[in-house]
């Protein structure tokens, strides 16, 4: 039997999850809720679509829905959803504090509901290519930069776009946070447009990220390195080059290029651009939404995990605060 899913929230995200559920043919996609009345006859026009007058209306026709709310609402919609029988799919950050978050997690225990998070970057085609086993970071580099979106300001920069970097940091770390430095500046906004953190964690990986929504261009980078290893990872080009260095000359590979240096200790670099195969990470988060429902299995992105991930986020945005 095909799984009844909805969206609650149907701005500019919103409208993304309604595209994508709607075009699958694997679930029956019921419809919508958006309480913008003028959007709501929008969206309904323009996609020949179901809009449903009130939440509960939509929830008691679904087995889960898709939240793209604004953040400050995430906890009571994602609430009420599993009240009324639903699994929850919730775009980024989770909740808006971390209270909230560790409220649904217990309900979604107690119900024995999913909860899973729109954190996009971790099915970026660019970071799935990279095989986590070899990750042992010594140092990550992350540059996050936006031109302002004049939409999304209702939380700081921190947890609207750092938190993405915040969440594959912690999932290529495995080690516990052990010091955090943060500043952050308010530009056009009535809260923090720039930020920048630097973390250091108990097994002595070193993380600076930095992150504008203020910039003229867009750059979503993050450069790993550890020992004899360093990768760079381009999210927005979606692309990764991976370089190794040897003591001695490497065995010949047709797929890597390497370099010599020679110096008081000769090194031999090896070169290669990881093949990405090109996806859409939006589809592939829905895909493990689906398949963790039907297999009862938590495949995707976490609420847990995001828990963590902004548990981390509130405490860089606190120390900015109190500067």
């Amino acid at each position: 039997m095909k799984l009844n899913i909805g969206v609650i929230g149907v701005g500019h995200l919103g409208k993304y999850h309604l595209e994508k559920l709607m075009s699958r043919n694997d679930i029956n996609f019921v419809g919508f809720f958006e309480q913008d009345i003028a959007r709501r006859e929008f969206i309904i026009n323009e996609f020949d679509v179901s809009g449903f007058n009130t939440i509960e209306e939509l929830l008691n026709n679904c087995d889960a829905v898709s939240i793209a709310t604004p953040t400050v609402f995430h906890y009571e919609v994602a609430k009420k959803a599993m009240d009324l029988g639903c699994h929850v799919f919730i775009e980024k950050p989770i909740t808006h504090t971390l209270e909230e978050a560790e409220l649904l997690i217990q309900q979604a225990e107690e119900l024995n509901k999913f909860i899973q998070v729109g954190h996009i970057e971790q099915f970026n085609p660019a970071l799935t290519a990279i095989n986590f086993e070899d990750i042992d970071p010594m140092f990550i580099e992350a540059h996050r930069l936006s031109p302002f979106p004049g939409r999304g300001i209702d939380v700081p920069v921190v947890l609207d776009l750092m938190i993405h970097d915040i969440g594959v940091v912690l999932s290529l770390v495995h080690s516990e946070v052990k010091d955090i430095k943060a500043f952050g500046q308010s530009i056009v906004s009535d809260t923090t447009d720039l930020a920048n953190a630097r973390l250091e964690f108990e097994n002595g990986c070193v993380v600076n990220l930095t992150t504008s929504r203020v910039s003229l261009k867009k750059m979503r980078k993050m450069r790993i390195f550890q020992h004899h290893r360093y990768i760079t990872v381009d999210f927005l080009n979606r692309i990764v080059d991976d370089y190794h260095s040897f003591d001695n000359e490497p065995k010949n590979d047709k797929t890597q290029t390497t370099y010599t240096i020679d110096g008081p200790r000769k090194k031999y670099i090896q070169y290669q651009n990881v093949e990405v195969e090109q996806s859409d990470a939006l589809a592939i988060e829905f895909d493990y939404f689906i398949k963790t429902i039907r297999t009862n299995k938590n495949l995707g992105y976490s609420g847990i995990e995001a828990t963590k991930a902004l548990s981390l986020a509130i405490q860089i945005q606190n120390i900015i605060e109190s500067k």
